[in-house]
């Protein structure tokens, strides 16, 4: 495959850099790791595997070889050869098609995963692209205009999707099937979204007024929020009364506040340590909602326990293994 416009910011990207913080080095990896795990799984790849990541506008792509794609996340109007292509499913691609994307529709992150994978190397265990550092990914940085990826084969799996495929290639030399992942599984989508909370370290440590601003307003997503985490602007929070901190380590979706009173919310390229109060944690299952937001979205918040968010975690990872399952018994 070979890039013919890069779009935004189109970047390779895994499920992460782990073991490797007590050095420095960040985890990184995909923003929204559900759609990122569903696309692999859709091709029969591992769902550890790299895919592209497009942000808000997506690249333009031909892909020169048959293979098998799919597209999950936001949708950024995926087209093959102009003509409109569907998400969350298989689809098969005959050669010589490009694969392009027009408006934002919802979200601002999409996932392009392709069969087999893409075959670079691995840093430090990952290929996921850390563009501060230059690591990872296609030379460390974005891709561009020019760029060619090759892929590794392609699985028992992905080849018999494909091959169930061919008979329904359409005239825009592409066929995808009928079943998909939709309903209550996929992450609620918005631009303004109330995502689930629990109380973190520093919680009891934020005055009253602080804890019912936190709850009850929302706040708007700023300019300056990137892949390491948003900034966000609404009603000031304050401590009780000033706070030293030795620096501890933070995780993805923790909500610090530093000492201008606006949260921010830590995401994929994290630093590995922090040390300003932490009000709260998203839960894992609300991430890939976090993280289809963009500067100018508002959010709110909602606290749960930690038994509830332990038991969304525990039926989303039920459903993916379901999928899996289900998958492997169709293709066999």
């Amino acid at each position: 495959m070979e890039i013919k416009s890069a779009g935004l910011l189109t970047t390779i990207q895994d499920s992460g850099r782990y073991g490797f913080r007590k050095y420095g080095i960040i985890v990184s990896g995909a923003m929204d790791g559900f759609a990122h795990r569903i696309a692999n799984i859709l091709v029969g790849n591992e769902e550890k595997d790299a895919v592209l990541e497009a942000t808000l506008i997506g690249p333009k792509i031909l892909i020169k070889e048959d293979t098998l794609i799919s597209i999950c996340g936001g949708d950024l109007s995926p087209q093959i050869n102009n003509c409109d292509v569907p998400m969350w499913r298989p689809v098969y691609v005959k050669g010589g098609s490009i694969l392009s994307f027009s408006k934002c529709v919802v979200g601002s992150r999409t996932y392009v995963a392709f069969a087999g994978s893409f075959n670079i190397e691995k840093i430090m265990e990952s290929k996921s692209t850390y563009m501060r550092a230059e690591i990872g990914g296609y030379e460390g940085r974005a891709l561009k205009k020019g760029d060619v990826l090759k892929l590794n084969d392609i699985s028992h799996i992905g080849n018999r999707i494909a091959n169930n495929l061919l008979k329904d290639v359409n005239c825009y030399g592409f066929a995808a099937t009928k079943w998909f992942i939709g309903g209550e599984v996929l992450p609620k989508y918005d631009a303004s979204p109330i995502v689930r909370v629990i109380a973190d370290g520093q919680y009891d440590c934020f005055d009253d007024e602080s804890k019912k601003n936190f709850f009850q307003n929302k706040f708007m997503i700023t300019s300056q929020s990137d892949r390491m985490g948003y900034r966000l602007k609404g009603n000031n929070l304050s401590l009780k009364e000033p706070l030293e901190m030795i620096s501890e380590a933070v995780s993805l979706g923790t909500v610090q506040v530093p000492a201008d009173g606006n949260p921010i919310i830590l995401l994929a390229d994290r630093q590995t340590t922090g040390g300003y109060p932490k009000i709260a944690q998203v839960i894992s299952v609300d991430i890939p909602i976090i993280a289809q937001l963009k500067p100018g979205d508002r959010l709110g918040f909602q606290k749960i326990s930690l038994e509830e968010a332990q038991s969304l975690y525990i039926l989303r990872e039920m459903y993916i293994e379901d999928l899996k399952r289900g998958i492997k018994i169709k293709m066999e």
